[in-house]
Parts: structure tokens; C-alpha cells; sequence
């Protein structure tokens, strides 16, 4: 096994020296006095929608402003310290959570967003999906026929497409195990290029071959004459009248607070692309008409529940690619709109990770830490938003202006939980695990599946001792034609103000049922295009 202390990893890192690429990079920490800057085209946050926009949108020829909190990180630092990765890299120091702790919440914060430190799973959106949303929420133009142009091209451009290395002992096992069980697998597609298999995405890549938003689409937008302006925060929307003519924005110190400074930012068109708790929450922190009170409701977050299996030869579920394989054999196997489906996968389980999610004291927490090169780490992402009793979450205000999501985690989720810990228990022995036990509080290692599927049955079901997270936030400005139930049309725009368009995975009607990405990358440049083809007739 390679040990990775000893790597020597020397790639240029593109934003080293950025003026020397003729880039236009402004860093809020250093602004101290007062400024207006006027664009055509003002982008919050640059990452899978923002990132996408704003190379859409220079290439045309109009100059684009994106505006991003966090602080410029690249290459030269991504350097696999989970400690300082999480500090830095994502929200809240990675201690993001919903409102009663019931599920934690991992997104990047980063310049590049979460798809700076996401493990590249890329998947195109269900048919089954986008056609609940033509059906139940009047989406217009976002068939599969419709999208897949769009998806073509971004695969094209970030290099997506299946992974060709064979898959490490940790994804290895959901295939021995499916197909032990006559389940569906399939190989992951991912958007990497040159991907050196270290297995670390989580930290941010330090060999640039993860083609995030920090190494495709944001250079080739400052390439095409557009300005990145980090740490600095969006603050409310300059509204006049029913038009939205710029941002209000506070440039930050590196520990997060302001400077003191304002920058006033004014443009003909503004795109909110914070994702799906930022961009509510700035349209709430503006007082944006909402006259049906939907803002922030109908957020998601594709509910994650885990299962370990111990096995007796070496897994090292830290090391190669994150996620290669896949099971899409229970998504939709009791129908769209009943029970909970659920996409099974696989989670690279480092030191860090293994201790919060594995959980533990003292002698039992050391315990588990021995055992972490034998662990497999298993995940099943239940599909939520399509049943009467799947409304998921709101979006609120902390008394600092930050959102806070309030998810309750109902009986739904809690019965497909179920369902899902006993699918993969019984995966996991079937690949081979001498014991596997169910993320959950009360929950012993099984040594059989007869003895799992007995232990399961008497478990009780409740938030906070039934471990669950999420690493996708969808919805919370609900996209479709239907005006009663939705706050942004088909092509982005709200409904209720001119000149602000949403381009992000905030807009989804309901969860995905596969890791975003992707649908966010091709519905972005299909309604980057289409605003870039209104600003330049």
C-alpha cells in the first residue's frame, strides 16, 4: 500500500500567480474602504451553478462579477489534513447540522463551492424525477430529451465519464455483494481527469485532476474577461421598485468577520448561486416579495444513513477512489411517489470521519480506530420530496442573517431507513464481512444476517439516535410554472422581481435520488445560455 507521507506531488497550481494569467482576482480581506463596481452580470457564489454561468456567460462577451465568501484555497494547500480541510473547506467547519441535530450536513465552502471537496460521483437526472416535476409542478423544457444535450456537453467539458480503474476493496464490496444478491451495479462516472486514485477528494485535490469549478470553468471565465472577488459576503439584493439592479456585499477578515468596508455591486442581471441555504436566505435577508411563502420551504436533503462491515483481510476504505460503484436497485422499486427508494453506494472512510460517523468512548472509541483498515463503509441516499409525508425542511435566519435548516426527520424517512440498514447489512455479508453493524446509536456489531435482520426488528426507529447526514441540499426556491407553488420559472427567473435569476440546485421541486452535480451542471448552462441570449439581443 502506498503510503502516502512520502507522495511528492509537484502540478502547477493555476491561481499561483493568477495576474500572470491575465486574471482579474480581487481579495475582499484586503478591501478597506468603501467601493462600487458595475457589471453586466453579478454571480453569488461560484460553484456548480455559479462556476458553470459565469463561463457561459464572459464567453459571450459580457462582463460577469463572482462574488464568493469564502477565501481563495487551491492545489499548493489541498494537503489531505482532514483537520484542517474541514476547518477550512466547508461550512461551519463541517459542523453544519439541522435544527435539532437530527442530521449533519456536509457542503464546501470554498472558491469552487462544494465541488471542490465532493468525491465526483456525476450522474444524469431520472426520467422518473423530471417527469414528477413536469407532472406535479409544471417544469417546462427539462425533459431527459431536452436535458441531455446540455448533459453531453458538460460531461464533455469536465472530462465526465465511468471509471476505468478497477474499484478499491471499499467500493469492491457493493459489487460482491449485489451480485451475490443478483442486485444492479453499475460503475460510477466521475469528472476527473488524470486522477491519481489517492482516495483524499474530501480534502480538496492536490493533483488538480478533480475537474471542480476551481480548475475548469472559473479560469476559463476569468480567461474571458470575468472578475472573482472572494471573501466577501453577499448581503442583500438592491431592489428598485420590482427590479433587482445589484448586490450589497461585506468583504471578511480571515476569521470570517467583516472588515468594516461595503461594496456595492450594480449589474443588469444578478444570479443568485449560493445553493439551497445560501440563496434563500439572501432572498430573505433582502425582503424579497414572496407572496405565497414558499421561500426556503421544500428544501432536501437526500437523507443518508451508513452501515460498517468488518472483514477479514484489509479494505482500507481511505485510499483510491471514493465512489465507483452503484446500486440503483431500490430507487425506485416501490414506485415514485411511495415508499422511500434509496441508491446504494459506498463512503471513503478517513480517520476523521471514521470517528464522528462510527461513534465510541474511550477504550470502545480506540477499538474502532484499530479496526478502521478492515472497515467498509456503506451509505444508501433515500429519495425524498415525492410523497404527501415528504415535504422536507424550511430555511431560517439565525439572528446573524446565516441560515438555519429546520428538517424534521419523520416516520417516512425513519421506515426507509429501516429498510435501507437491513439492505445493506445483508449486502455487506453477502460480500463477505464477518460483521456489520447499522449506523445507529443502540445498534451492536451482528456476526450473521439472520442474527442483523433480528437485531434490526427490535431496534426503535427515532431522530438523533438514528444516525443520518446529508451531503446534498436541494430545493428551497421551487422551479416550475405553477405560480401557486413555485417562486422561480422554468428558465431561472423569479417570478416575483425582473432582472434576478436563480442558477443552482435551490430550484429543485424535489430531490434528486442521484448526487447532483450533474443536473445542476446541465440545467445551469441550459439557463446561463438562455440569459446570456436575452442580455446580448
Amino acid at each position: 500500500m502506498q503510503d502516502l507521507t512520502t507522495l511528492q506531488i509537484k502540478v502547477q497550481d493555476p491561481w499561483k500567480n493568477p495576474t500572470d494569467n491575465g486574471w482579474d482576482v480581487i481579495d475582499g480581506r484586503t478591501i478597506t474602504d468603501n467601493r462600487t463596481l458595475e457589471a453586466d452580470v453579478i454571480i453569488v457564489g461560484s460553484g456548480a451553478g455559479g462556476g458553470v454561468s459565469a463561463e457561459i456567460l464572459s464567453q459571450r462577451g459580457l462582463k460577469v462579477i463572482v462574488l464568493e465568501a469564502a477565501k481563495l484555497k487551491t492545489s499548493d494547500q489541498f494537503n489531505m489534513d482532514e483537520g484542517e480541510a474541514y476547518r477550512d473547506l466547508y461550512q461551519e467547519g463541517a459542523m453544519r447540522a439541522t435544527k435539532d441535530a437530527g442530521m449533519t450536513i456536509l457542503q464546501g465552502r470554498a472558491v469552487g463551492g462544494t465541488t471542490v471537496v465532493n468525491w465526483t460521483s456525476s450522474f444524469r437526472t431520472p426520467h422518473e424525477t423530471l417527469n414528477f416535476w413536469r407532472d406535479q409542478y409544471a417544469v417546462e423544457g427539462l425533459s431527459r430529451k431536452e436535458l441531455d444535450p446540455w448533459f453531453a456537453a458538460m460531461e464533455k467539458r469536465l472530462n465526465i465519464e465511468k471509471w476505468l480503474m478497477p474499484p478499491n476493496a471499499n467500493n469492491d464490496v457493493l459489487k460482491r455483494g449485489c451480485d451475490a444478491l443478483g442486485w444492479h451495479t453499475e460503475v460510477i462516472p466521475r469528472n476527473v481527469s488524470g486522477c491519481w486514485n489517492i482516495g483524499y477528494c474530501g480534502m480538496g485535490c492536490p493533483t488538480n485532476a478533480k475537474q471542480s469549478m476551481l480548475v475548469t470553468t472559473l479560469p476559463g471565465a476569468l480567461s474571458s474577461g470575468a472578475t472573482l472577488i472572494h471573501s466577501v459576503q453577499a448581503d442583500t439584493l438592491i431592489i428598485e421598485g420590482d427590479k433587482v439592479t445589484g448586490v450589497n456585499a461585506r468583504p471578511l477578515k480571515d476569521d470570517k468577520t467583516p472588515t468594516g468596508a461595503s461594496l456595492t455591486l450594480k449589474a443588469r442581471a444578478v444570479i443568485t448561486s449560493g445553493g439551497s441555504m445560501q440563496s434563500p436566505a439572501l432572498l430573505m435577508r433582502s425582503n424579497a416579495p414572496d407572496p405565497h411563502g414558499l421561500v426556503g420551504t421544500r428544501t432536501f436533503l437526500h437523507p443518508t444513513n451508513f452501515a460498517y462491515g468488518i472483514f477479514d483481510k484489509e479494505i482500507a476504505p481511505y485510499y483510491g477512489a471514493p465512489q465507483s460503484m452503484y446500486s440503483d436497485e431500490f430507487v425506485f422499486k416501490e414506485g415514485v411517489d411511495g415508499p422511500a427508494g434509496f441508491k446504494l453506494e459506498m463512503m471513503p472512510m478517513h480517520p476523521g470521519l471514521n470517528t464522528a460517523l462510527v461513534g465510541g468512548y474511550g477504550a470502545s472509541a480506540f477499538d474502532q480506530a484499530k479496526r478502521l483498515p478492515n472497515l467498509a463503509g456503506s451509505i444508501a441516499l433515500l429519495r425524498d420530496g415525492f410523497h404527501e409525508d415528504s415535504q422536507g425542511g424550511k430555511v431560517e435566519l439565525r439572528d446573524n442573517g446565516e441560515p438555519l435548516l429546520d428538517y424534521p426527520v419523520n416516520e417516512y424517512l425513519l421506515e426507509g431507513t429501516k429498510r435501507a440498514h437491513l439492505t445493506m447489512l445483508e449486502m455487506q455479508f453477502a460480500a463477505g464481512a464477518k460483521e456489520v453493524r447499522p449506523g445507529h446509536a443502540h445498534a451492536p456489531y451482528y456476526k450473521n444476517w439472520k442474527e442483523a435482520r433480528a437485531g434490526v426488528e427490535n431496534l426503535e426507529y427515532a431522530p438523533t439516535i438514528t444516525g443520518l447526514g446529508s451531503a446534498h441540499v436541494m430545493g428551497g426556491l421551487t422551479m416550475g410554472q405553477d405560480d401557486s407553488r413555485c417562486t422561480v420559472n422554468s428558465d431561472g427567473s423569479y417570478k416575483h422581481l425582473s432582472g434576478l435569476y436563480v442558477i443552482d440546485g435551490s430550484v429543485f421541486p424535489t430531490s434528486l435520488g442521484v448526487n447532483p452535480q450533474l443536473t445542476i451542471y446541465g440545467m445551469s448552462a441550459r439557463n446561463a445560455t438562455r440569459l446570456a441570449e436575452k442580455l446580448m439581443a
